[in-house]
């Protein structure tokens, strides 16, 4: 059974899993679907075609599934889709796509802390950490294990690469290879993550393959198209090598230097 208080307004169309606990004046739409044991503080807006996981902590005055904040919109039933074991604190605001063909995406076990927006078609991937007023524009891309500091805005379609860890107050306008740390408006990129990989295991090993294809293209003076001709001529390239000669062969954007 679900705990939900008798201020909550819950639309009728609304599918609420076992065990959620529903605090006072809530308000759930129509075509939300809310798995297993969430948990809502008071004041939780939950609105538009918005399915979330099972486990989630969800605090006061977060705002999810409402329209996207784009002119190009027009009212279509566009989708939020929220994983599981994520904690979402104070006035959180995550919108839907502006576009019916992709969602907007969070996945599992992050923390988005208190005023992080997420704009339309945003894609955050797992195990991130977001700290406080981190603001995404549209179609953001932020990959698993990410570390986000306060006060960060990022440009849209931007992505930020795995394992990567962004420094406070930070403005970011082209894409944040793997494994790399950086601060700063604008964004300079400053050297590997080295602590935060030790810290989920990472291997000496792999961190030292990791650091020579970060040297490669920050120690090298080589050009970034240089640079990556000479990472795929490498033999026996791990997977984290690979993941990032993959990054930068697909960063639009440019990678922050």
């Amino acid at each position: 059974m679900s705990s939900i208080h008798p201020t909550a307004v819950i639309h009728p169309g609304a599918v609420i899993g076992e065990g959620c606990i529903i605090g006072a004046y809530c308000n759930i739409g129509a075509n939300v679907v809310l798995g297993a044991n969430n948990n809502l503080a008071n004041n939780v807006i939950i609105d538009g075609y918005t399915t979330i996981g099972e486990g989630n902590k969800i605090f006061s005055y977060a705002v999810l599934g409402t329209d996207p904040q784009d002119l190009k919109f027009k009212g279509e039933a566009t989708r939020l889709r929220i994983g599981s074991n994520n904690t979402i604190r104070e006035f959180v605001t995550i919108n839907r796509s502006n576009m019916m063909e992709e969602d907007t995406v969070v996945g599992s076990n992050n923390l988005l802390m208190e005023y992080v927006h997420i704009a339309h078609n945003c894609q955050i991937g797992s195990f991130c950490v977001i700290a406080n007023v981190v603001q995404f524009a549209g179609h953001v891309h932020v990959h698993d294990y990410a570390t986000i500091g306060g006060v960060t805005a990022v440009h849209q379609f931007v992505h930020i690469g795995t394992n990567s860890f962004v420094g406070g107050a930070s403005a970011i306008k082209k894409d944040i290879v793997p494994y790399t740390r950086g601060q700063g408006n604008p964004y300079k990129t400053v050297g590997l993550n080295s602590v935060g990989l030790m810290r989920k295991g990472f291997s000496t090993d792999t961190i030292a393959g990791i650091k020579e294809i970060y040297n490669l293209f920050y120690r090298s003076k080589l050009n970034t198209t240089q640079a990556l001709e000479k990472a795929l001529a490498m033999d026996n390239l791990s997977p984290e090598q690979l993941k990032v000669i993959d990054f930068v062969q697909h960063a639009e954007r440019g990678i922050s230097t």
